[in-house]
């Protein structure tokens, strides 16, 4: 985040309602700024976000041996995103992943964080680490299309697009919802923001709107889906953050003993929910089966322009995909849910590799 205080100055403009992110929620008209970017129209102010950046001869390199992503032979303005995993292979940092040929940066929502853990990594290395959110903000614009030598830094999101040494637990690529979606963010400098966005003479769309577009194209975000046990898989993260063939790296271990072996013990689902009552649940309030017992957690809600109120939730694998659920919403009263299936309930990838014998049998892989 832009840190603790952090306000837009494009709160400044009219019908602006503030998130809880210091950047807009909304500027008046919510289901009409969804829709201009549904179009390819419009700017949202993504100030809030972080940004490290990391320069060096062995920026590539280092980060490629330290994190889940093929870093080392990135092409400058070319987008990639990486995780930084734990020894047991939880998410600790997400980032989106962009070089210029001089410095490669990195667009989080943990940029102190991950600038701190990065800086003791360095050892001997020839790299610097610098958390500069307070000098550079990112704009986000419903496109496609990488940056150019000659303009500013640009990273496009690579989402749903199954990355060479990726797999994936939800449908083709193709199949996927998040094909529709195109986006990116510029960096502009942060004392420049207001003027930057005023010349692009765009309407501006708030975080409701990106928000409800993001859960509608099933996209994780480190800020929502990722807490102190998520693991890729159970996100479906290993189609653009993970490459499977590369070295070893710190939590690869568990990254392919779940992929090759095991299965993730939760998945990400999509939540259509009753929106009869005014009042919606709250990210962070319980996912409930038919009798009361918690199955997992809303992870983000939203108001779609065409779906009506969905969500993110991460459920425990085993959960029925038809298993009628419920989420409290902020008065205690229960929301029905029904599941749309992201990540699949057999917790199995397309090219995951056979196991035969006892191993596989007990697993139910094998004849």
């Amino acid at each position: 985040m832009a840190g603790v205080g952090w306000r837009s100055p494009l709160l400044s403009r009219p019908g602006a309602v503030a998130a809880d992110v210091g950047v807009a929620w909304h500027y008046g008209d919510p289901v009409a700024e969804q829709r201009a970017l549904v179009a390819g129209q419009g700017v949202v102010d993504c100030s809030h976000l972080g940004v490290v950046a990391v320069t060096g001869p062995d920026r590539l390199s280092w980060l490629h041996s330290i994190t889940s992503g093929h870093l080392s032979a990135l092409a400058p303005h070319s987008s990639t995103e990486t995780l930084v995993l734990s020894p047991h292979g939880h998410i600790e940092h997400a980032a989106g992943v962009v070089d210029d040929a001089t410095t490669t940066w990195l667009l989080t929502t943990t940029a102190a964080a991950l600038a701190a853990w990065l800086d003791s990594m360095r050892f001997m290395l020839r790299v610097q680490v610098a958390d500069v959110t307070d000098q550079w903000a990112a704009v986000g614009e419903p496109r496609r299309g990488e940056g150019d030598p000659d303009g500013p830094v640009v990273w496009c999101d690579p989402w749903p697009t199954t990355a060479p040494g990726g797999t994936r637990y939800g449908p083709p690529d193709e199949a996927h919802p998040g094909t529709d979606r195109p986006w990116r963010l510029v960096l502009v400098p942060r004392a420049e923001l207001d003027a930057h966005v005023a010349s692009r003479g765009a309407a501006l769309a708030g975080t409701w709107a990106t928000e409800a577009l993001r859960v509608a194209a099933w996209r994780p975000s480190g800020a929502h889906e990722v807490d102190h046990r998520a693991l890729p898989h159970e996100l479906d993260w290993l189609r653009t953050a993970v490459h499977l063939d590369k070295g070893c790296y710190r939590g690869q271990e568990t990254v392919a003993r779940v992929h090759n072996l095991g299965r993730p013990p939760r998945r990400l689902a999509m939540v259509h929910l009753d929106g009869s009552g005014h009042v919606l649940p709250s990210a962070g309030a319980p996912v409930l089966d038919a009798s009361g017992a918690r199955v997992g957690v809303l992870t983000t809600c939203a108001r779609h322009h065409e779906l009506g109120p969905i969500g993110l939730a991460v459920v425990r694998r085993a959960t029925s995909p038809d298993a009628p659920l419920s989420v409290p919403d902020d008065d205690g009263d229960l929301v029905a849910a029904a599941q749309e299936v992201i990540v699949n309930p057999d917790g199995l990838t397309p090219d995951r590799p056979a196991v035969r014998g006892p191993l596989g049998r007990g697993l139910g892989l094998a004849p």
